[in-house]
């Protein structure tokens, strides 16, 4: 049933930005719900504000997808801003898609993408705006079925209590799979719904799992209840990249990234050890140069965007980049075409790049050295000198760029006082090059965040660093900075790091956490402004629970992880060997120059045959 469109009309003048929840961009797609045809309706829904969630690349890759097939109608939903919610309750309008403002609860599918943690408080706003009981076991067949995917669920526990299925790693093949089987046990109920769902490659159904704990807290088990669950559930992953989508909505508001993004490659070889992305994307694949270059001709064409941005974990390390620029800049030369490398590492930049993104230099340039000691990079496996870095902020600010953006990390493994001043020395040096080009008008901006031990990475057993230890390093670089206006010098709030960490890390139990904390007000707490550390901590204190347990607390070797049933296809004790070595200083090369056996190859090896060679990216045979 469509929402009652006086009532909306009636709202929309009295919230910030009404474009947001209007609906009919340019590019959307709006299917005639009555169409015999479509069998099954998909709302997709970002968990966050529209200006955010426009700019999701996956969930534009899924509406795409699936509005491709006539038997499948896709629309999106986004989580309405507090005074859009507000308004919304007491006028006792649901959440609804935006193409056609059909309820959410119309639909057969309620798919939810997962980026961060942080975004959970708002999931229980969506589902309770959308009229759906909070909790999957009080969801019968009547009511939609609430899949997530997204890095975040690679440790599905917080959420299993709410959402019904879970879709591990990448979601082009297996959506397609999860759509058919629907079809096919539509009119069943809910258990028999699962149990084909569960009988899919990727997909986990917490329901059909029963967690046991030890006396001391830690997990002791995660054990099948049915014959379809199957005791780890393997990723999903694309053998090859399919093209990338071209015809992008064009919102009516600004938006976060105002752009058209082009996954370039996807995955990483570098090891990071701090780095979630690098290790669950694995293994890298790159899209051929001429397949991005039509790509790029589509977009242009489709949406009139004047900004391109070529996405990777690190797009410098992408082999074409250089072709790839160059061709592009050369083609859209009169048209002015901005073209983004938001990723980029210092030890695979080059000059020759530079000089062809010359038509950009009103922008600015973002490197992440994470650390600034030669000490510290070995330990979390990033090696960049700061001989090098200088050297790259001389060829940036010599060709008329006025901002060089660098990002650290502190509350690292080891780190010590002077490893965090370290940090301060290192951006004054880059300023300094930067006046000497430019004067006053040359500005460093210096993001610090702190340091979260993701899971499945080798840093998954060290601890978050003790709130105290946060802000006095934090304080430390206030100090060190001073009143120097040319560096702007941005960090989080310890607490908001510390509910990254234990939702990260968090088991089952923590879903009661979460569900008490949402009814005492949290939602948007990736947003400063509306974070309520004070909710937590009544949450935590209510269940018996203690947020330092699942986030300061560092993990013995032979401990059971809420996400170790999950396999991402890295070995857990490569990952151990790794996090051995961090504490030794080792550091381990590209895996694309030496293989280190990480666990990829074995686990997906059926699929190698598939792929093409100039794609895979992981070392040949001799390397091996």
């Amino acid at each position: 049933m469509q929402i009652e469109y006086r009532k909306l009309d009636r709202i929309l003048p009295q919230v910030e930005k009404p474009a947001r929840y209007m609906g009919g961009e340019y590019n959307s797609v709006v299917k005639d719900w009555h169409d015999p045809a479509i069998l099954t309706k998909v709302a997709l829904v970002f968990p966050d504000v529209y200006d955010l969630g426009m700019s999701n690349l996956g969930l534009a890759i899924l509406y795409d997808l699936l509005n491709k097939r006539a038997d499948v109608l896709a629309e999106r939903a986004y989580s309405p801003w507090p005074d859009m919610e507000y308004l919304m309750r007491e006028a006792n309008l649901p959440l609804y898609g935006l193409e056609s403002r059909h309820q959410l609860r119309d639909f057969d599918l309620i798919g939810i993408s997962l980026p961060y943690g942080q975004l959970y408080t708002n999931v229980l706003t969506v589902l309770d705006m959308a009229g759906l009981p909070l909790l999957s076991a009080e969801r019968d067949a009547t009511y939609p079925l609430v899949c997530a995917g997204g890095s975040a669920v690679l440790n599905p526990e917080p959420m299993a209590d709410f959402i019904d299925f879970f879709v591990m790693g990448e979601g082009e093949e297996v959506m397609i799979e999860i759509i058919m089987a629907l079809q096919e046990v539509s009119h069943a109920d809910r258990p028999t719904q699962l149990r084909r769902l569960a009988r899919i490659a990727g997909l986990y159904v917490p329901r059909f799992y029963a967690v046991s704990y030890h006396d001391d807290g830690t997990l002791a088990a995660i054990n099948p209840l049915v014959e379809e669950a199957a005791p780890r559930i393997v990723k999903r992953i694309m053998a090859v990249l399919p093209p990338p989508i071209t015809k992008f909505i064009i919102p009516f508001v600004d938006v976060t990234f105002n752009r058209a993004s082009i996954e370039i490659q996807r995955g990483c070889t570098r090891g990071c050890r701090f780095c979630q992305a690098g290790m669950i994307f694995r293994p890298m694949r790159e899209r051929p140069l001429e397949q991005l270059v039509r790509a790029i001709d589509d977009v242009v064409t489709s949406t009139g965007h004047e900004a391109i941005g070529l996405l990777s974990l690190s797009s410098s390390d992408y082999s074409q980049i250089e072709p790839l620029v160059k061709t592009i800049a050369e083609k859209y030369k009169e048209r002015f075409l901005n073209i983004g490398l938001p990723s980029l590492r210092i030890d695979s930049f080059s000059a020759d790049l530079l000089e062809m993104l010359e038509s950009n230099r009103k922008s600015s340039f973002t490197f992440a050295p994470e650390a600034a000691t030669d000490r510290l990079r070995q330990i979390i496996n990033k090696y960049i000198s700061n001989e090098d870095l200088l050297k790259t902020a001389d060829e940036v600010f010599s060709r008329g760029w006025l901002l060089i953006k660098l990002y650290f990390m502190i509350g690292q493994p080891t780190e010590t006082d002077e490893d965090v001043r370290e940090i301060a020395k290192l951006a004054k040096q880059v300023l300094a090059i930067g006046r000497k080009y430019h004067g006053g008008r040359a500005k460093v901006r210096v993001g610090v965040s702190t340091f979260v031990p993701q899971p499945h990475t080798p840093f998954q057993w060290a601890g978050l660093a003790d709130l105290e230890d946060i802000r006095h390093k934090q304080e430390l670089l206030q100090q060190e900075f001073g009143r120097n206006k040319s560096i702007i010098f941005n960090w989080n709030k310890p607490e908001g790091t510390q509910m990254e960490t234990f939702l990260a890390r968090g088991d089952r139990r923590l879903g009661a956490v979460i569900k008490t904390a949402w009814e005492k007000g949290s939602k948007f707490d990736a947003w400063s402004e509306w974070h309520r550390p004070t909710a937590w901590q009544e949450a935590f204190a209510h269940h018996g629970l203690d947020p330092s347990f699942y986030a300061q607390r560092p993990r013995p070797s032979d401990e059971l992880f809420p996400w170790d049933h999950i396999d991402v296809g890295v070995t857990k004790q490569w990952l151990l060997d790794d996090w051995q070595a961090s504490q030794n200083g080792e550091t381990k090369e590209d895996c694309r120059e030496n293989c280190y056996n990480c666990g990829i190859l074995l686990a997906f090896k059926s699929l190698r045959a598939n792929i093409p060679p100039e794609t895979w990216k992981c070392p040949p045979p001799s390397k091996r």
